[in-house]
């Protein structure tokens, strides 16, 4: 390998993940994609943060890698608030996607703009309490003085890159179209919609191109324009037309690549862009991973215990059914929710439980699949959920789609990197990396017919529920 007088590799990149628990960096090669090094940080829990936090999990997960990179592109958790002074400090800790409190400032931006239609129509989405616009409005109306200091808003990936240059404050379409107000159609702001939320105008970050170089650190390195963390894993995965990514993670995530923009009016859909001039409409939940770690913690055994007491539970779970909206939930919107046990009699075994548990997740899981209504050749699975080997058994019959589980990555950090490295060529189209290893899981018919029962007995819960939030 080359390396300049700067002491960085010209054949280097970094890619960053700022996520709601942890920071993850990689230094990837440019050429193949093949990752050299990596490193962690953990973020404290919470659904508020001082940004500081973020920058410094940075320094430490990221240690030399920052330093030998030739371009450094940063993914983050979509959604956050980020509001700072006229003198760019942090004026209120940032709220994050997972911060519920603005449920009912939503209701009220959603009926401001002309109701649920007319609010897809102008932003792309229905708002819920995760998107930014929300966060803005409950900001003031519980933290008037805080607002009011508010001169300019801007999202945590934004952040991280305004410190990496020391300059202007820029975004990207992708993760913009997150907010509430971006015009996806045009990938424009509408300054208006931000205003009447928060109360006054507010400077809002430059959208930069997709393949822009947007600044350089102080030791040289370019820096790429980032974006959010859905679009970045879509960069990291390669994806294609076709293709649905389902994250399990802290939440679930299910979304495809489109050729044009998307307004869901029933708002289980988001309608994003992606980080390279499409779009990518995108289905969340709030709860995923948790629904396994919290019915395993209930039954008193670990994660790998629990995967083979849900493997050995009937199909169907002998009748019991769970609606995991632990912690509220998006698909449905469903803030106030909580998780329900249906069909529980005297004979119910652990077993039961765990396997009602798992098929409760991939029921979800299936729902936000098909509010997306694009067509699935193969759904590709990531996240910490995805390597449960009875969740990657009964996927394929839940999502009525082969589904492909690429070996474990960084995917939104791999992303980024490869953000970095277009940004770095200058080219009209993003590197072609090298595809990662992946196991492949076919549909079986007598497994589907099961999970039709599954999901028709899951939809009668779901529905006799709505009325209880």
């Amino acid at each position: 390998m080359v390396t300049g007088e700067t002491g960085r590799d010209d054949q280097l990149v970094v890619g960053v993940d700022s996520s709601t628990q942890s920071t993850k960096v990689v230094l990837v090669e440019v050429g193949s994609g093949r990752v050299v090094a990596s490193g962690s940080a953990p973020h404290p829990d919470g659904t508020e943060a001082d940004p500081e936090v973020w920058w410094d999990a940075l320094q430490r997960a990221g240690r030399s890698m920052l330093e030998r990179g030739q371009a450094i592109g940063v993914g983050a958790q979509q959604h956050g608030m980020v509001v700072l002074d006229a003198g760019g400090a942090v004026a209120h800790p940032a709220l994050l996607w997972n911060d519920l409190r603005s449920a009912p400032q939503a209701e009220q931006l959603v009926e401001e703009m002309g109701g649920a239609q007319r609010c897809a129509e102008l932003t792309g989405s229905v708002f819920t309490a995760s998107f930014t616009v929300t966060k803005l409005r409950w900001l003031a109306d519980l933290e008037p003085s805080a607002a009011t200091r508010a001169a300019a808003v801007a999202l945590p990936h934004d952040w991280l890159t305004q410190r990496l240059t020391g300059g202007e404050l820029t975004t990207d379409a992708g993760d913009a179209s997150g907010t509430g107000y971006l015009d996806p159609a045009s990938r424009a702001w509408r300054p208006d919609i931000a205003e009447a939320a928060i109360g006054h105008p507010v400077q809002l970050p430059r959208i930069a191109d997709p393949a822009e170089i947007v600044g350089r650190t102080a030791s040289g390195a370019a820096v790429s324009a980032g974006t959010g963390d859905n679009m970045a894993a879509a960069l990291g995965l390669q994806l294609a037309p076709g293709d649905v990514v389902v994250s399990i993670g802290t939440s679930g995530t299910a979304f495809a690549l489109n050729d044009a923009p998307h307004a869901d009016p029933t708002g289980l859909v988001a309608g994003f862009c992606d980080a390279t001039g499409a779009y990518l409409p995108l289905a969340c939940t709030i709860n995923a991973s948790r629904i396994l770690s919290t019915t395993a913690r209930l039954l008193g055994c670990s994660l790998v215990e629990f995967d083979a007491l849900a493997r050995s539970g009937p199909a169907g779970a002998n009748g019991v059914v769970l609606l995991p909206y632990l912690d509220g939930e998006r698909t449905p919107n469903r803030p106030s929710a909580t998780g329900t046990f249906s069909g529980i009699t005297s004979t119910t075994e652990r077993a039961d439980i765990a396997r009602a548990a798992v098929e409760g997740l991939l029921c979800s899981l299936a729902d936000a699949i098909s509010a997306l209504r694009l067509p699935a050749r193969r759904v590709i699975m990531i996240g910490g959920g995805s390597r449960s080997a009875v969740v990657q058994l009964l996927s394929p019959s839940f999502f009525e789609a082969e589904v492909v589980v690429p070996e474990p990555a960084e995917y939104v950090a791999i992303g980024a990197a490869r953000q970095a490295a277009w940004a770095l060529a200058g080219s009209a189209e993003p590197p072609r990396w090298e595809t990662p290893p992946a196991r492949q899981f076919g549909v079986d018919d007598g497994d589907s017919r099961q999970a039709a029962e599954v999901r028709e007995r899951y939809a009668t819960l779901r529905e006799r529920t709505a009325a209880w939030t």
